[in-house]
């Protein structure tokens, strides 16, 4: 009688339009000159193999093809959402999101922080491997490929959000229109009349700061202004970053009558600099943002920003991941984007 167990049987599997051979756990072991029992070490998270061995084994499950079959009972009950940084009420409203259809789900949320790192360390890759999330979102980050191989061999689905570069077509991803953003926020102040209008950008190089920059230039452009390298200045997503350029921007003899920050927090940055130089918002500068975070509405004046809906990027990504997890052969959306908007309140006027 065969064996229900692919670590017993050869079974024949459908791999991207051809038959491939699935060999067993034994010969694989005896392939990459170890025990079987390492072979599950591996296979199943264990960290108490060495990192030499481990490389070799993955190189040759990879090769087979070999994934563990999926069992609902082997799973822990819980989503791991990563960050690249954890902090400020941007990294809040992505936690709510993924909160929201975690606890639909009876499931609950690990996170984790790869310390500004774009891709975390192989630690977390293990820890995750040992735990057996049903799925992993990871937000403004990566995976490297023995990372991605890590989790593909365990059958743990990921998903990006908002990826700081191209994931690759087959990397599912939820992000928004920064593009469309960033043009939004530029004509709202070219149409008031401001005709130097200075920005803020994020860290180049995360995709969705080059952009809303891209966004920002195509509007000047589109309406016959100069775009004056002068008047951009590269942030970092951060109060302080906004503050500190702000200064610089605001200093210049010849400075912006208009500015258009990268999200909010550098927004923010820019108000505390314009304060500190004596310049009234929006009579002497208009100010736009970008996220509409919570404290948007609630400084003074009210913040003109452009909608990330980042609540329901959070929700769709946490959807999609917990979808891959229980079919793993359906076809996954590889780049899904939602729209932002433009929300006009006070900070935005006529120039002087």
């Amino acid at each position: 009688m065969t064996s229900p167990e692919p670590v017993e049987s050869r079974t024949q599997t459908r791999t991207q339009g051809r038959t491939a051979q699935t060999a067993t756990l034994a010969e694989i072991a005896r392939e990459a000159g170890v025990s079987a029992p390492t072979v599950s070490k591996v296979l199943n998270g264990r960290a108490d193999v060495a990192p030499a061995t481990r490389a070799r084994v993955e190189e040759l499950l990879r090769a087979h093809g070999y994934r563990r079959r999926r069992a609902e009972a082997t799973r822990s009950p819980l989503i791991d959402l990563v960050f690249h940084e954890l902090e400020s009420a941007w990294a809040l409203e992505v936690i709510r999101g993924v909160e929201n259809v975690a606890r639909d789900a009876g499931l609950s949320v690990v996170l984790s922080e790869s310390a500004g790192r774009l891709t975390p360390g192989r630690t977390w890759a293990d820890q995750v491997a040992a735990r057996r999330p049903h799925g992993v979102v990871l937000v403004l980050s990566g995976l490297d490929e023995s990372q991605r191989a890590l989790l593909t061999s365990r059958s743990i689905p990921f998903v990006v959000m908002d990826p700081a570069g191209d994931p690759g077509a087959d990397v599912p991803s939820i992000g928004a229109t920064n593009w469309q953003g960033g043009l939004a926020a530029t004509r709202h102040l070219v149409e008031l009349g401001h005709r130097r209008i200075g920005a803020i950008s994020g860290p180049s190089q995360m995709m969705c700061s080059r952009a809303r920059i891209d966004g920002y230039r195509a509007a000047l452009e589109t309406a016959g202004l100069p775009v004056d390298p002068a008047l951009i200045a590269g942030g970092d997503f951060h109060h302080e970053a906004g503050y500190r350029l702000g200064l610089e921007l605001l200093r210049r003899p010849d400075r912006p009558t208009a500015v258009f920050a990268g999200n909010d927090l550098q927004a923010l940055g820019l108000y505390e600099a314009a304060r500190e130089l004596g310049l009234r918002i929006p009579e002497d500068l208009s100010v736009v943002g970008f996220d509409d975070l919570p404290v948007a509405p609630l400084v003074g004046p009210p913040l003109t920003t452009v909608r990330q809906p980042l609540t329901e990027m959070a929700e769709a990504a946490a959807r999609l991941v917990l979808d891959l997890g229980r079919d793993e052969d359906a076809p996954a959306a590889t780049r899904v984007e939602l729209a932002t908007s433009l929300v006009v309140r006070s900070s935005t006027a006529v120039p002087a």
